[in-house]
């Protein structure tokens, strides 16, 4: 493949080549995909074409140096793939124009946008796109995090807490009804975009909930996923403005992003949300996230300062409308959440956190959600409020709920920690060690083991 003009990297080729590679990934991924997508109308095709692309860049960059235009390259490469495949159907009968120019993308781009028009980002186009309402809502998300984010298999599977195997067959299953069914995989006309619209959302937040999850590999963390979770959900209030599900999650988002440059140490282990440099966060956009939840009609009143905050935790209930639509459902639960990160955030000190609060937010959660990840988040707000033990009481039963889920015994073992049982904490810490993927939050567990076996 040399057909695209090289530009040769200094340094050592392969390092330069991988970098080059991983950029690529997240600068294109989805780009390429809707590209395809758009000229083709074959998903399947086009991200195996993809995959394939990559994997080609990946055997030629380190020796032929990195393209001047890597998308361009990428994209001339999985084209030929699809074409290719196509040819082997017999579906395309004419030979196609296989020379990469310059402004390919933005010729093909041209192309493509006439259906949805109306959606302006790429991006977001692709997201209503793969949310189509006749695939299964747990395929639309597979889907989505697959085409849009580039996520792996295995990290879909971990996001939603699902064996990878079962992840994968949901994967190919909703691929499969794509290309046999004849569902048309494009943006919704305007008038129907809201029907989409939760789907989407909670794409946009396991997106972001990607990039702050630690992974398995080198990177523990990928500020840039939040970024562009933030700048989706901008655009979406646009499109759609005033929908408090979009409001209400904006403002959850900019809540944890705002701590984004504490969440590691210089070494690259995780930071505690209460060891963290709170004179780092940033306040515009805790600010900013304060007046979306004002506007939403809940929230704290002037919470940045000290004084004030009120003392009051009824200034802070929330009454749930259980008979709420699932649009008003899912803005409540992010709203809920969005509260809970307002109270962190606001909180001049870590001692100065009110988890009373927190801890009946959960509640409401819970009691919203039916959700046992809630469950485990309330128990720690509970022993931070009521003691370790009654958080204890609320953890039975989540080790079957969450069976491959390595906090639910890495609270226990903190807990029963704090409680005076030392052998039983150490016994939660080993079992949490052998259900951790992720290399830093091993070497946290480890660190909390050595620490109670020596004290």
């Amino acid at each position: 493949m040399t057909d695209a003009p090289v530009q040769v990297t200094a340094g050592d080729p392969a390092r330069s080549a991988a970098a080059a590679v991983t950029a690529a990934w997240h600068d294109h991924w989805s780009r390429l995909i809707g590209l395809l997508i758009g000229q083709f109308a074959r998903p399947d095709l086009a991200e195996d074409a993809v995959s394939d692309a990559f994997e080609s860049a990946a055997k030629h960059w380190p020796a032929d140096g990195v393209p001047t235009n890597p998308g361009a390259w990428l994209l001339t490469a999985a084209r030929r793939r699809v074409i290719d495949r196509l040819r082997s159907e017999s579906v395309l009968r004419r030979k196609e124009p296989l020379m990469v120019v310059d402004d390919e993308m933005r010729a093909l781009a041209a192309a493509a946008v006439d259906p949805g028009a109306h959606v302006a980002d790429e991006q977001l186009r692709l997201v209503f796109a793969c949310c189509h309402p006749a695939l299964a809502p747990d395929d639309r998300v597979a889907l989505t995090l697959r085409f849009v984010v580039g996520l792996s298999t295995g990290e879909i599977a971990r996001l939603l807490l699902v064996q990878e195997t079962a992840m994968a067959a949901r994967l190919t299953r909703a691929k499969k009804r794509l290309a046999s069914s004849g569902i048309p995989f494009a943006t919704p006309p305007a008038a129907r975009l809201d029907e989409r619209l939760d789907v989407v959302a909670t794409v946009v937040y396991l997106a972001f909930t990607s990039g702050y999850q630690p992974g398995v590999g080198p990177v523990a963390l990928r500020v840039d996923l939040g970024d562009e979770a933030i700048r989706l959900l901008r655009v979406l209030d646009g499109l759609l403005p005033g929908r408090g599900v979009v409001r209400a999650l904006l403002a959850l988002l900019l809540l944890q992003h705002s701590r984004r440059d504490t969440r590691l140490d210089a070494q690259g282990q995780l930071v505690l949300l209460p060891d963290q440099d709170r004179g780092r966060w940033h306040r515009d956009e805790i600010a900013e996230a304060v007046g979306l939840l004002a506007s939403l009609g809940t929230g704290p009143v002037e919470p940045l300062g000290p004084a004030a905050r009120t003392a009051d935790p009824e200034a802070h209930d929330v009454e749930v409308d259980r008979s709420a639509h699932r649009t008003g459902a899912l803005a409540q639960e992010y709203r809920l959440q969005a509260l809970i990160a307002a109270e962190h955030a606001t909180a001049p000190t870590a001692d100065d956190t009110r988890w009373d609060v927190i801890a009946a937010l959960y509640a409401e959660l819970e009691a919203l959600t039916g959700s046992p990840v809630v469950r485990l988040a309330r128990a720690v707000a509970v022993a931070e409020a009521s003691g370790p033990q009654a958080g204890l009481s609320l953890l039975d039963g989540l080790d079957d709920a969450l069976p491959r889920h390595h906090r639910v015994p890495a609270v226990r073992a903190e807990l029963l920690s704090r409680a005076g049982h030392p052998a039983a904490a150490a016994a939660a810490y080993r079992r949490a060690l052998t259900l951790v993927t992720s290399p830093a939050e091993r070497t946290y567990l480890e660190s909390r083991l050595s620490a109670l076996n020596e004290s």
